[in-house]
Formats: structure tokens, sequence, C-alpha cells
């Protein structure tokens, strides 16, 4: 009995230091990988903690910064309005913040801004805005926002504090509306969902109240589980949009889960992998059937696209996938897609052999 309990202490001993870490279970805060230095200093950070419960704060006014350049890249300015109860404000990127809202003096900053005018942005902040970084809500998810962490973690923005939304669970025309699915229940009973809202951060709490307060599902939680469920959310966007955006076809998120689901497994299999060994992020347990749930329910009506502007937010992170490669590099030779976007491609890949025979390929299901 000793021995084992000396056994287990030098484990533990040696997985603090990060040269090597102990996982009983991938689903839970155990990681299998420990190749991202920060990883597990925030790992340390949030044990010592000790933590347990999400302290949610209550929603109120806010200010939601936007551009002034057309309806696409305010759309989400505007739901998070029509959301509130008529006290919030909003402000064209530049604008100072005031100092306090209602009598509020701490209020949050909801940053609509697309992800190719964040970096500016934050360079180049407004004097208000500066002593009030820990306000300031980062928005992900979605083929309009993408993955942000790479700017955030290059500006310094990229903290467990720090309050970030994955808004991919609600949709906004005709109207604000939830799309997030059910996957019935668990082994422990509870009702399992894919697609849903997240939230982690100072003000996770006033998202999850604004949102549900509008019948949206949004889960409060720390930084952690945020970070996978945002990482899994990228997958899906970057797999599904590339598997049926090479099609000779137009095809829509719902056709590439329902007949390319070899192609689609290939490749977010290959993520989880470049995800352990690159970032250590575990993609819980069910992974796949999430996505392709999103993907049935969802996706009828979004064509697959790729987007120059976005493939940094997209696909940058994934480029160590050899399948991943493979396809985007076929997606400008065959079907010119991606023309002003430059990569570093994988030698030796060759054509990727595209599933055949399937409604794309002959007309027939």
């Amino acid at each position: 009995m000793a021995s084992c309990l000396l056994s287990l202490v030098f484990l533990l001993a040696i997985s603090a230091n990060g040269s090597f870490a102990f996982n009983l279970d991938s689903t839970k805060l155990g990681m299998a990988t420990w190749s991202d230095a920060r990883a597990v200093m925030e790992y340390q950070e949030f044990l010592a903690s000790g933590k347990s419960e999400i302290e949610k704060r209550k929603d109120g006014p806010c200010a939601i910064v936007t551009t002034e350049e057309g309806e696409t890249e305010s759309e989400m300015a505007k739901a998070i309005f029509d959301m509130g109860m008529g006290d919030d404000i909003i402000l064209i990127s530049g604008q100072e913040a005031p100092p306090g809202l209602g009598n509020q003096a701490e209020y949050p900053i909801y940053i609509t801004l697309p992800p190719t005018k964040l970096r500016d942005f934050l360079n180049d902040l407004p004097s208000s805005f500066k002593d009030r970084r820990d306000d300031f809500v980062f928005i992900s998810g979605g083929l309009k926002y993408g993955n942000i962490e790479k700017v955030l973690k290059d500006t310094g923005y990229c903290r467990d504090a720090m309050t970030q939304f994955l808004a991919t669970g609600f949709k906004t025309k005709p109207i604000i509306q939830d799309i997030s699915t059910t996957l019935g229940s668990a082994e422990n009973g509870e009702e399992k969902f894919a697609g849903e809202c997240a939230a982690c951060g100072k003000w996770a709490g006033a998202i999850e109240a604004r949102l549900e307060r509008n019948a949206i599902r949004c889960k409060a939680v720390f930084y952690r589980e945020w970070r996978r469920m945002m990482w899994e959310r990228n997958a899906y966007d970057a797999v599904f949009n590339l598997v049926g955006a090479v099609r000779v076809e137009p095809t829509t998120l719902l056709d590439v889960a329902l007949y390319y689901d070899k192609e689609v497994s290939d490749m977010v299999w290959g993520i989880s992998t470049e995800l352990r060994g690159r970032k250590a992020i575990t993609l819980t347990y069910g992974f796949e059937e999430r996505m392709f749930a999103i993907g049935e329910t969802t996706g009828s009506d979004k064509p697959c696209k790729l987007d120059d502007e976005m493939f940094p937010f997209m696909y940058e992170e994934f480029l160590g996938v050899p399948v991943i490669n493979e396809y985007l590099s076929y997606s400008q030779d065959e079907r010119w897609l991606l023309p002003n976007t430059t990569f570093l491609r994988q030698s030796g890949g060759g054509k990727p052999i595209l599933i055949q025979g399937n409604l794309r390929a002959d007309g027939a299901i």
C-alpha cells in the first residue's frame, strides 16, 4: 500500500512541472499531452484557485462595439442589443466608452468586430477603453468569427478571466432563435446537447442570462472547458465547409453530414490528434456525434464555402493535418478556390481521392 502511495506521489510531482501528465479520463480536467507550456501553467493555476463554481454576474446594460461598414458586420451587434433590455449602447469602432452605464461603473463591452479588424482595434484602443480591458467580451465561432485565439494571444488578451463568447447556438434572421439540438440523455440521465452557445470569464453569467432570457441555450463554463468547445466548433466549421466546397455541384452542410461522413471523420480525427499534440487539448467524448448532429439539424440552408479573408481564423492551425492540407491544395489547384491565399503545402501529399458514388457524384442517393 505504501509503495502505491509513493508511486502516486511521484507521478503527481512529475506532472506538476509539466514534463509528464497522468491522465485517467481525457474528458475531465486531465490531458493526455503536455506539449503546450502555457496549458500546463493554466491548469496549475486552475487547481491552485480551488474554484468549483462559476462566479455569475447579472445581466445589465452593456456597450457593443461594431463597425459602420454594412449590415453583415453589425448583425451580431444588433442581435446582442435586441436581446437586451433597452439600456445598451452601440459604439462605432473608435468612439470612446462612457464612464458608466445606468448606475454601474463596470459593464461588459461586446467587441463584435470581424476577426480581420480585431488586431488593429486592440493595438490602437481609444483611451477610455484601456482601463476597461477586463470588461471586453470577445466573440468566436462560425464563418464570421472563426477562431481568434492567436490574435488574443499575440495581443495579450488570452487569459482565464477574459470573457469569451462562443456565439454559434442561435440565428439572427428572420428572428433571433435557438438552433442547438438535443442528443437524448446521457448515462447519468442529463440531457445532451450539441451546438449550444457557451461563455467563460468575468461576464459569462451575464451572457448566459441574456441568452436564456431569450430562450437561447448557453453554458457558463470555466475557460478550459470553453476552449475545448471553441476548438471543436472550429473543427466543425473548417471540415464541413472544406469537404463540401471542393464538390463540383453546390453542396450544403446537410449534404456533407449525410453523404460524406468518411471524409469528415478522417479530418476531424486528424484534428483531434493535432490538438492533443500541439495545443494540449483533448476533444471530449462524442465530438463526432455532436458535429454530425449540428450539420443534420442546421445545415440544410447553408452552402459550403471557403473564404480568403477568414482562412487564417479557420484553417491556419489545421495545416499540419495531412488530409486537410491535401484538400486545401486541391481546392486551389482543381476548383480555383482561395485565389488570394498562400499557405505552406505538405510535400508528397498528392491529389486527394474524393469519395464517389453518392448524391453529388452521380445524382443518385
